[in-house]
């Protein structure tokens, strides 16, 4: 089976690797495509694959190509994996958000914005390459902001692009551990958009156990959630937000503290990361990657006063894993549940059915199959609606060139609280990013 990697010189293609070599079993991935625009980076992650397989019998061949087709032709699998702009865009989203005293996070806010704005039109044409190119394969996304982007590519793609994220796997499996259970053996009764979404139950052995994680304190306080929302704040909730959604309870304190910051996250890992592709090796890669996962939503942190990560908090076993069990569920039918990004259906309501939602799936080898789930309740439904026509004035946006419906965008987002603000903001995205001279149609 062949595997495409789309930003293939990306730091943590080698999480995906690592995690293909532990696969040994019939139908695995035997040949892997690196593709990328970057062709420095491209060779550092191909070095320190080539580290990975030293020794590892029958290790998946890796090539590396800077021809999008030729990467797509007889693809399997396409993993895209692109970040538009690079970590340099990333760092000036950031910069010009909190310059307008708003926050420029790559996925919320005014910086996800701005990030959609640019990778949408990328997105899309990637999967008209792969309906062209490779109309058997299955495309997972990882790109950010990644329901927006699996949502955009669904419209040539339809399901057979799934979008992934390890945000709702590393809430589960640390709910999981607080109740003393099996993460493998607990149904999360998870849902909303990604990096937007509540976990309502907990169910092990058919008995929802949230309640009793809800009550007591001690338990409670011990998740990375609880020190960074406060057992206060979840128990009044009734559920306990994905991380990111301390962005939108605690905006003023978590602006503050980027604002404060010597330097943005996106500066950080552009930073933490230049030494790595400049003398990459095996040993480097795992330096800085232990380096980003501890630095991992420091702003947040600081501003709830949650302390460092714990070592248990930064364990492997993310998105990479997710991906591996989804290829295996759709190309050996190894009927699996996941959370994944996927197209609604009629899973959660009040969105329509083409709307990319993050909820359980049953994964079988015709694809993904969301889950029907109950309604959110009223403020998380007033989010998600909100979120979602957002995101569809991004796509609307990247499509027609269009700058009111960027303005839009901006403004209707629950973290930018002025119309004036908004366009300011896209003023000053436009001067930064090239990429986004196309939004000059009324």
């Amino acid at each position: 089976m062949r595997l495409a990697i789309l930003g293939g010189g990306g730091f943590r293609v080698p999480l995906v690797y690592g995690a293909l070599l532990g696969d040994r079993e019939e139908g695995r991935v035997t040949r892997v495509t690196l593709h990328d625009i970057d062709g420095s980076r491209l060779r550092a992650v191909a070095s320190v694959l080539a580290e990975q397989a030293a020794g590892v019998p029958d290790a998946p061949a890796v090539e590396a190509t800077a021809d999008l087709d030729e990467a797509l032709s007889g693809a399997d699998f396409v993993f895209s994996a692109i970040r538009v702009g690079g970590l340099e865009g990333r760092a000036a989203d950031e910069r010009v958000a909190l310059a307008e005293g708003v926050l420029g996070q790559e996925t919320v806010g005014a910086g996800g914005i701005a990030y959609g704005l640019r990778t949408v039109p990328v997105a899309t044409d990637i999967a008209r390459r792969v309906a062209a190119l490779a109309p058997d394969a299955w495309v997972v996304n990882f790109t950010n902001p990644a329901g927006l982007v699996t949502e955009a590519m669904s419209r040539v793609l339809g399901d057979r692009v799934i979008g992934i994220c390890d945000s709702p796997v590393g809430l589960g499996r640390r709910v999981a551990r607080a109740l003393g259970a099996d993460p493998a053996r607990v149904w999360m009764d998870y849902a909303g958009l990604n990096h937007l979404g509540w976990l309502r139950g907990v169910r092990v052995a058919g008995r929802d156990e949230l309640p009793r994680l809800l009550a007591d304190p001690e338990a409670l306080g011990s998740l990375e959630e609880g020190r960074l929302f406060g057992t206060e704040w979840l128990r009044s909730l009734g559920a306990i937000p994905n991380e990111y959604l301390h962005y939108y309870y605690f905006h003023r304190e978590t602006v503050r503290a980027y604002r404060r910051a010597e330097r943005t996250r996106g500066s950080l890992l552009r930073d933490q990361q230049a030494g790595f592709y400049a003398r990459p090796s095996l040993r480097r890669w795992r330096s800085a990657l232990a380096e980003r996962e501890a630095t991992y939503m420091a702003g947040s942190r600081e501003a709830s006063g949650a302390g460092e990560r714990a070592g248990e908090d930064m364990e492997s076993g993310g998105y990479e894993k997710v991906a591996l069990a989804l290829m295996r569920a759709v190309a050996r039918d190894e009927r699996t549940t996941l959370i994944l990004n996927v197209r609604n259906g009629t899973a959660l309501s009040p969105l329509d059915a083409d709307a990319v939602v993050e909820v359980p799936c049953l994964v079988d080898a015709s694809g993904a199959h969301p889950c029907a789930v109950d309604p959110l309740p009223g403020h998380a439904t007033g989010l998600v609606t909100a979120v979602k026509a957002v995101e569809r004035e991004i796509m609307a946006a990247a499509e027609s060139g269009s700058r009111a419906a960027a303005v839009r965008a901006f403004a209707l987002h629950p973290l930018v609280d002025s119309v004036t603000v908004a366009r300011r903001l896209l003023d000053g995205y436009t001067a930064v990013h090239p990429g986004l001279a196309h939004l000059n149609r009324k």
